[in-house]
């Protein structure tokens, strides 16, 4: 398993643990019940980090130190290199690459072993939202991806969307979900949502989230209803973030909290009355499978792959992004309409128990190494 060890994307390199995706998080914690697999957690840093020698029973965790001229500059091929002798001692049946946003797909790909590839965010997409310009990040992403898909053993698609967008290039594609920790759907019994509601705003703030268009959206409705608009994410270093930070500074029901892990973001479910995602693209936002299996009701833009997680009036609110109106509106008949609100988040969680829990997942991405390993038997 092939991840991105977010200690070096925050370049908190003194952090006592690795900081994985937390869809991967939850992958390995639903693998780390079945015993009778041997997972190997592989991840690449640019310093120094501390490396636990397994993260569960049969889940053992190996971190390779790149310098910085093998990353992104070189196709990261520093990274590829290490992993692939890293893969050689190991000997493992398949690889699995989380991603095509950094190195961990082409890794996968030029590991020497079978491999498949997970589609987290779909890069391509993503550089045609934010206009990535030549040999900027989200452009060379793009083309990573583009020359990965078509080369790799199949594509595991956590959406639709993602399906239609890599199935002319990829040999094979399944369509499987993220898995969410077991702890959010522990929530919902303690959750205690707080006067005045608190509405969380959970992503980083940058255009694609579309963060300050919905602080307008709702302008009108805090002049006539009691709420607080609370966001967690990284800030945008450039003058989208810097607006927003104004935006917030001068109004008494918004707060941002900075970057928040998941247990601060579980505390906040525990006491919010709705989760809010006014992005303009999106695969499949973990914040939203977290706030279902925690009981909490959704509303969010009809964009990307949410189709696949949410199904309006059912178990979430979907809204147009590019009519901030029908944010405001969303919002208040959710504030406005408590029983509409609880049986959406009763059908959402129950939803999400039976489609993204850590050990139906484990066991659905067994059967797909499987499927893989048998089709290379043939050859």
């Amino acid at each position: 398993m092939l991840n991105m060890d977010f200690r070096e994307n925050g370049r908190n390199y003194t952090a006592p643990e690795p900081l994985f995706h937390t869809a991967v998080a939850a992958l390995l914690q639903g693998l780390a019940r079945i015993p009778e697999v041997e997972v190997h957690a592989i991840s690449c840093t640019q310093r120094p980090v501390t490396a636990p020698e397994k993260l569960a029973s049969n889940i053992f965790y190996h971190s390779l130190l790149v310098p910085k001229l093998g990353w992104l500059r070189t196709g990261y091929q520093g990274c590829i290199r290490a992993t692939r002798k890293k893969l050689h001692e190991i000997r493992p049946d398949i690889v699995h690459g989380q991603g095509t946003e950094r190195d961990c797909a082409l890794s996968a790909l030029f590991g020497g072993f079978p491999n498949v590839v997970t589609v987290h965010g779909n890069m391509r997409q993503v550089a045609q939202v934010v206009g990535g310009r030549p040999f900027s990040f989200h452009w060379l992403a793009a083309r990573l991806e583009s020359f990965t898909l078509p080369r790799t053993d199949g594509v595991v698609c956590i959406t639709s969307y993602t399906r239609a967008a890599v199935q002319a290039l990829a040999r094979r594609t399944w369509l499987l979900p993220n898995a969410v920790d077991a702890a959010f759907f522990d929530l919902n019994a303690a959750r205690l949502p707080e006067q005045p509601p608190v509405i969380l705003c959970v992503g980083t703030i940058y255009p694609l989230k579309n963060q300050n268009a919905f602080i307008k959206a709702l302008d009108p409705l805090a002049k006539r209803l009691r709420f607080k608009l609370i966001f967690l994410g990284l800030p945008d270093r450039g003058a989208y973030g810097a607006e927003f930070l104004e935006l917030v500074k001068a109004r008494d029901w918004c707060e941002y909290v900075g970057q928040a892990d998941r247990d601060r973001v579980r505390e906040l479910f525990s006491r919010a009355s709705i989760l809010a995602l006014p992005t303009l693209e999106d695969n499949c936002p973990m914040v939203v499978l977290e706030a279902m299996a925690a009981g909490v009701p959704v509303l969010a833009s009809n964009v990307g792959g949410l189709p696949d997680l949410i199904t309006h009036e059912k178990t979430g609110i979907f809204c147009d992004p590019q009519h901030p109106d029908s944010f405001r509106e969303g919002v208040a008949r959710l504030l406005e309409n408590p029983d509409l609100a609880r049986r959406l988040a009763e059908n959402a969680k129950m939803e999400a128990l039976r489609r993204f829990h850590p050990q139906t997942i484990a066991r659905r991405h067994l059967e797909i190494y499987r499927e893989v390993l048998r089709e290379k038997a043939k050859v």
